[in-house]
C-alpha cells in the first residue's frame, strides 16, 4: 500500500507543482488573469486524477480486483496529502526565492478581486468592506504558517472530493476491471 501511495502521491504532487510553476511563469510574463481560479482548479483536478489511478492500481494489483469504500478513501486521502504538501511547498519555495514576484501576484489578485466587486455594481460601502477584507487576508498571508495552511486548504477539498468519488466508483468490480 505504501508503494502505491508514494508513487501516485509523488506523481500528483509533481504534476500540480509543474502546473503551478507554469502558471506563475505566465503570471510574471503577462500579469493578467492567466492565473485564474478556473485554470488553477482545473490543473488541480488533472493532477489529482492520480488519486483515481492510485486506488485502481491498489485494487487491481493488491486486492484481486475488489476494494472496499473506506480502504479506497484511505489510499486516496494519503495520496492527496502528499500532493497537497508538494503544492504548498512549491508555493512557499516560490515565495522565498522570488518575494517580489509573490508580492506582485498578491497585489494583482487583490486588485482583480476589488475590480470584480466594483464591476458587480457594489455600493461605496460594499467596496470599502471588500477592500478591508482583502487587506486583512493579505496581512494574514504574511505569516508563513497561515499562508502554508491556506495553501493546503486550496487543494485539499479538491482531493477529498476526487477521493470520495473514486472510492465510490472503484468499489464496483465491473468498472474498469484489471
Amino acid at each position: 500500500m505504501r508503494r502505491v501511495i508514494l508513487i501516485f502521491g509523488l506523481l500528483a504532487g509533481a504534476l500540480i507543482s509543474v502546473f503551478e510553476i507554469v502558471m506563475i511563469g505566465l503570471w510574471e510574463k503577462n500579469g493578467t488573469a492567466l492565473h485564474s481560479e478556473l485554470v488553477g482548479y482545473a490543473s488541480m483536478v488533472i493532477a489529482l486524477s492520480m488519486v483515481f489511478f492510485g486506488i485502481k492500481s491498489y485494487r487491481d494489483n493488491y486486492q484481486k480486483g475488489a476494494i472496499k469504500f473506506w480502504k479506497g478513501v484511505q489510499i486516496g486521502f494519503l495520496i492527496t496529502i502528499i500532493a497537497s504538501l508538494m503544492y504548498a511547498i512549491t508555493w512557499e519555495t516560490y515565495n522565498r526565492v522570488n518575494p517580489a514576484g509573490y508580492a506582485s501576484f498578491i497585489n494583482g489578485y487583490c486588485e482583480s478581486y476589488i475590480g470584480k466587486v466594483k464591476a458587480k455594481g457594489a455600493s461605496a460601502s460594499e467596496v470599502e468592506q471588500a477592500v478591508k477584507s482583502i487587506q486583512d487576508m493579505k496581512k494574514q498571508l504574511e505569516n508563513p504558517v497561515i499562508r502554508f495552511g491556506m495553501t493546503l486548504l486550496e487543494i485539499m477539498p479538491v482531493g477529498i472530493i476526487i477521493t470520495l468519488i473514486s472510492a465510490a466508483v472503484l468499489r464496483k468490480k465491473e468498472l474498469l476491471p484489471a
